[in-house]
């Protein structure tokens, strides 16, 4: 049998399992809780200072 080649039950086995479902999973969402804040008053600039103020300690 050459390289990528396969024969009839090959084929068969190939189609049946492409066509199974996997339904066996957990199905419930996930609450989370808590918050989150943003701040996006700072310019990119004095993030970078900051940032090298951080990395020089």
């Amino acid at each position: 049998m050459s390289m990528g080649a396969y024969d009839e039950d090959e084929h068969e086995r190939r189609e049946q399992q492409a066509s199974r479902v996997d339904a066996d999973f957990d199905d419930e969402r996930t609450i989370y809780h808590g918050e989150v804040e943003y701040d996006s008053g700072e310019s990119a600039e004095a993030l970078l200072d900051q940032f090298e103020q951080m990395k020089s300690e």
